[in-house]
């Protein structure tokens, strides 16, 4: 099977769309990675690496990238990888490289009919219904479980990771009543492994909860940070994996959870 690298110096998302709308007009299945925030040299370098070790019976992978550094890109396209830049024309030399000509097909790249649909709805009304510990009886079923503490974006997350990549996300918040026992109820035990722990700055935490309900104990700085606290000592004790959201948008959230956990990315 032919391997596909997505190359970004950002989330790598628009690498893996305008990727998979052009694949899509081939009808023959690939191997994708995808290797995000290639920021630096030694990321690129260490990209690199990955591509030269993966090719497979002579067949070298094919390389999709939209890096801007120009020293970056270079690195990237000095590779053993056949690199295709999104500034160039490359779905005919796509048809030469794979051997058969490109067969348009409308609504193929995100049709209803791609047979990944039924899985991407799912996994919205899974999250949906597994949102803020509404339920803890169907975690078996997630694909991730995002934790932490209230307002550090656990909902924009998990709806975002199942809209885009048909993840099934649950999430569940530790409140003000758990802090002075903290720990992780049965049902979560079970299955740790699947668990990802989220975290904010104490002041732009203070910051969300002041407009959602000021003046309140729950909106304080001395409160935020004391929740906080209380939750990555539980991450640590626990050893579950977690990431600072405070300057991170959505798509970098979801884009480097991904990429942590090593869970396969869906395209739609």
């Amino acid at each position: 099977m032919r391997k596909i690298f997505y190359i970004s110096d950002g989330t790598a998302i628009t690498a893996e769309i305008l990727g998979h709308a052009v694949l899509s007009q081939f009808d023959m299945e690939f191997e994708k990675i995808t290797i995000p925030f290639v920021e630096n040299m030694q990321k690129a370098q260490d990209a690199v690496v990955k591509i030269n070790q993966s090719i497979f019976e002579q067949q070298a992978p094919l390389v999709f990238h939209s890096i801007i550094d120009a020293d970056i890109r270079a690195t990237i396209e000095a590779s053993e990888g056949i690199c295709y830049d999104f500034l160039k024309t490359f779905v005919a030399p796509l048809e030469k490289e794979l051997g058969m000509k490109a067969r348009p097909k409308p609504h193929r790249t995100h049709g209803m009919r791609n047979e990944t649909y039924n899985a991407r709805i799912d996994a919205i009304n899974y999250s949906l219904d597994n949102d803020d510990g509404i339920s803890l009886k169907r975690l078996h079923k997630s694909d991730l479980i995002l934790v932490g503490v209230s307002r550090c974006g656990k909902t924009p997350s998990s709806l975002y990771l199942a809209m885009q990549f048909g993840i099934s996300t649950a999430n569940y918040p530790f409140i003000h009543e758990d802090m002075d026992n903290l720990k992780l109820p049965d049902e979560l035990k079970k299955n740790k492994h699947k668990i990802f722990g989220l975290t904010i700055d104490a002041h732009r935490l203070h910051e969300i909860r002041t407009q959602r309900l000021a003046n309140s104990q729950y909106a304080s700085l001395r409160q935020c940070r004391y929740e906080i606290n209380e939750v990555e000592m539980l991450y640590r004790r626990e050893g579950i994996p977690f990431l600072d959201t405070t300057k991170q948008s959505v798509e970098e959230i979801s884009a480097k959870i991904i990429d942590i956990c090593q869970i396969k990315r869906q395209m739609f």
